[in-house]
């Protein structure tokens, strides 16, 4: 996802996976002369490869800025032999930290103000499955594991709130979509059973760090009552019956006024 306050600097919210058809897609992400790029940072939410893989992409010759926790940077840059493709030059890769509950401003291109601030804040999660897998134990949990992110434009104080990855809702979570204009939030799974029932794997949305949307302790329950014009379910798997246009979940969520993020999907605030 991408977002910008004045159309030329541009901040990536994650690094997926896909990351060169969704440059390749946008307009607004192409270079405009060699060597250029309106990418002007990219922030981590987390350290899982969907939210990352797309920075190894990103290798050329052309610096970049991301902001993530230390948690995050660490499981990143430590023993990944892969990560070397970003250190081809000196300074490649600039890291800046995000600390839980303050709010840093975001610098365009060249140093520039983007206009945009963003605020790190704390979300039920867990480490990224690569960083657990061959280990005697898992790595003990942390806050900075999981982050949703507030987005402030600076000249008007308009709100996007950004969880893509949600466990649960607490009321830090509440907290921060309660004054936002615009809601994107983690619509992986419909069920918590939804992987197990249809015979595609064995855990259950809430072991994979993912509140369904639906039931009564879903998301679409626990979130009625917020004022945000746009409420947007995003990171929606393909196993998900909301994407289907003749599935009752899609009417119940739209119903309760929530949109289906789908790929190109533009909105203005």
């Amino acid at each position: 996802m991408a977002v910008s306050a004045d159309g030329r600097d541009w901040v990536l919210l994650n690094a997926s996976p896909e990351i060169r058809p969704q440059v390749e897609g946008f307009a607004g992400l192409h270079p405009r002369a060699p060597r250029h790029s309106p990418i002007a940072a990219i922030v981590l939410t987390n350290g899982d490869l969907d939210h990352t893989l797309g920075l190894l992409s990103l290798r050329e010759s052309y610096p970049l800025v991301v902001y993530a926790t230390e948690r995050v940077r660490q499981g990143f840059t430590e023993d990944n032999v892969l990560y070397r493709t970003l250190l081809r030059f000196p300074e490649q890769v600039t890291w800046r930290p995000l600390k839980l509950g303050r709010e840093e401003a975001l610098a365009g291109a060249d140093g520039r103000p983007s206009g945009l601030a963003v605020e790190a804040v704390t979300a039920p999660g867990k480490a990224p499955i690569h960083l657990e897998l061959g280990r005697p134990q898992r790595p003990a949990p942390d806050p900075e594991d999981n982050i949703g992110l507030r987005l402030r434009e600076t000249a008007t104080g308009r709100r996007l709130a950004y969880f893509p990855a949600v466990g649960g809702v607490t009321p830090a979570v509440t907290e921060a979509l309660g004054d936002a204009d615009c809601v994107f939030f983690d619509g992986t799974f419909w069920s918590s059973d939804e992987l197990p029932a249809q015979g595609l794997g064995s855990k259950r949305a809430e072991d994979m760090a993912h509140l369904p949307i639906g039931g009564p302790r879903g998301s679409l329950a626990a979130l009625r009552g917020l004022h945000a014009s746009r409420r947007i379910y995003i990171h929606v798997n393909n196993t998900n019956p909301v994407l289907r246009e003749d599935a009752a979940e899609r009417t119940e969520t739209r119903a309760a006024g929530w949109e289906i993020a789908w790929d190109g999907m533009e909105v203005t605030l």
